[in-house]
């Protein structure tokens, strides 16, 4: 088949070429005009040829510049024509951009799209929401995506249940990273074990616990035992966020998501308000110790400040 691709950064650039292994003709545009096909969307639409079937155009760029690029779109493309929207976006705003886009006789497949930069080699897992005769014309550049064999692909239902499949995948993705990283800081922090990294790696086969994030964990722990060279600062995507929030609205209770998503906004305090606020509750209670800003640590017994009793309040 023919297509354009819209963003050709890590994965998107992957993608056209794994694509291209596959024998399909791959548009790439970007605005780094140095890895481009071409110049500007107009010039992306011009080079699909016209034919029997739909001009298909697969978009791979950040939340923040997609309803640019859909709108643009909308104007570029045809009666009968795709697009397809690869990125992470919120699967709320699939409908609106799917109805704008009608107007135009353009139709709509959101996709989300897992493998990051393994992907060009492993394939990519896709999650897809869109109409049944739309993924079915669209199935030979998935199959081309998709790694061998008979999983990594799945058509989620209507239009954005692919994005809502992926967002729960990584809020999923949040909570397991969250568990790794917790067991590796309990190895880490007791005497008994010796070689942390080789009590990681004996997990890679026959535990229940074996996973593609255990087998990058011990990469990364082979590089740096100790992660000693990485700062323990973590963004989130955004997705984790929209997972907790439709877990709220349909009163699914997701508790280990959540506590890894608040692990993350932790880890950008460099002294977390909070942490202090418990250390000073634990020393009022019961006069246990504290570290002050400059100074030496607080003993046991001695609360810092002196407040009212229990039975002085009403």
């Amino acid at each position: 088949m023919e297509l354009g691709l819209v963003g050709l950064g890590r994965m998107g650039g992957n993608m056209r070429e794994r694509l291209r292994r596959a024998g399909h003709t791959v548009v790439g545009y970007d605005t780094n005009q140095e890895i481009s096909d071409a110049k500007d969307l107009a010039d992306l639409v011009a080079q699909l040829k016209a034919s029997d079937q739909p001009r298909v155009v697969w978009v791979m760029v950040p939340v923040q510049a997609i309803d640019q690029v859909v709108q643009e779109l909308g104007e570029l493309l045809g009666e009968g024509d795709i697009v397809i929207d690869g990125g992470n976006t919120r699967w709320t705003e699939d409908g609106p951009r799917a109805e704008y886009l009608a107007t135009k006789g353009v139709k709509f497949v959101d996709c989300g799209v897992s493998g990051g930069i393994w992907g060009l080699e492993n394939g990519y897992a896709l999650m897809c929401g869109g109409d049944k005769a739309d993924i079915e014309t669209l199935m030979p550049i998935f199959e081309a995506l998709k790694p061998e064999g008979e999983f990594g692909f799945v058509h989620a239902g209507a239009i954005g249940a692919g994005h809502f499949t992926k967002m729960v995948h990584n809020g999923i993705e949040y909570a397991l990273m969250q568990a790794y990283a917790e067991g590796f800081e309990l190895l880490e922090a007791a005497d008994v074990v010796e070689n942390v990294t080789e009590a990681l790696e004996s997990w890679r086969e026959g535990t229940v616990i074996r996973s593609w994030l255990l087998d990058l964990m011990v990469n990364a722990l082979r590089d740096d035992p100790h992660l000693a060279e990485i700062q323990g600062y973590v963004e989130d995507s955004g997705e984790g966020r929209w997972t907790i929030e439709a877990a709220i609205d349909h009163a699914v209770p997701v508790p280990a998501i959540a506590a890894s998503l608040f692990a993350r906004f932790t880890s950008r305090q460099q002294d977390s308000p909070a942490m202090k606020a418990i250390a000073a509750m634990r020393n009022q209670f019961g006069g246990h110790a504290v570290k002050v800003e400059h100074g030496d640590e607080l003993s046991p017994g001695t609360p810092h400040t002196k407040g009212p009793r229990p039975s002085d309040r009403a």
